[in-house]
């Protein structure tokens, strides 16, 4: 479904991604882990056509991303929650979902996907009509989890949903990121908690430095000394 193929991304004369190839499968939660500043957000960011790639290809269903703007890429099916959220402040929870289905015109289904929404995340119903500032950090990832669903997304990329969270609501936000895959929908995980990714997903590819470095199903990572010893031990 998603083929990414030798990136390679710089920031001037910084060489962020040097080489990286993956692919995500129809169906499948794959999660990228690695330390912070390993380069997990630059390649969310390269898929999603938010930052320019220096060399190399990104294939979403048989297409080149390349062709695509940011919005377009958003049209085509791939919904990004970025780390940190990104909510619109100034908005309620109602507008900031409606947003989600921005490039929709599908009325009936638009207003069915914001009542799953409201099934899936209750607090999100109970302050519908509150602007998103307010809500809690939890509360946030919700609402950035919930406006990406409403794209109607093939595959969501989701950037470090668990940051800054209490644990217990990092739990449900796993359980939530495994639900929205059984219902269909294919994800790209990035997240530093490796313990909880690992559990939850398909197959997993370790970043160190912008270049993969182990890869594999990820029940089988979870028992790599290489990845106990850096990502597991705490």
């Amino acid at each position: 479904m998603l083929k990414v193929t030798n990136l390679h991304v710089h920031y001037g004369v910084i060489h962020a991604i040097k080489g990286v190839n993956f692919e995500v499968n129809e169906g499948d939660i794959v999660t990228l882990i690695g330390s912070n500043g390993a380069g997990k957000t630059t390649i969310l960011k390269a898929i999603s056509q938010l930052i320019d790639k220096s060399d190399g290809d990104i294939t979403f269903l048989d297409k080149s991303l390349s062709q695509y703007k940011p919005h377009e890429v958003v049209r085509i099916g791939v919904s990004h929650v970025p780390e940190g959220r990104h909510v619109f402040p100034g908005l309620t929870v109602l507008e900031n979902l409606e947003m989600g289905a921005y490039y929709r015109n599908d009325k009936v289904a638009i207003k069915q996907d914001l009542q799953k929404v409201f099934v899936r995340f209750p607090r999100l119903e109970e302050r519908k009509h509150q602007v998103a500032g307010t809500l809690s950090g939890g509360e946030q990832q919700m609402l950035a989890i919930g406006r990406a669903l409403m794209n109607h997304p093939k595959i969501l990329l989701l950037d470090e949903p668990s940051m800054g969270l209490a644990p217990i609501l990092v739990k449900e936000i796993f359980n939530i990121i495994q639900e929205i895959n059984q219902s269909g929908t294919t994800i790209l995980l990035v997240e530093q908690n490796a313990n909880q990714a690992l559990q939850i997903s398909d197959k997993a590819y370790v970043l160190e430095t912008g270049q993969i470095t182990l890869s594999g199903l990820s029940k089988e990572l979870l028992n790599n000394d290489k990845v106990k010893a850096a990502y597991l031990s705490a």
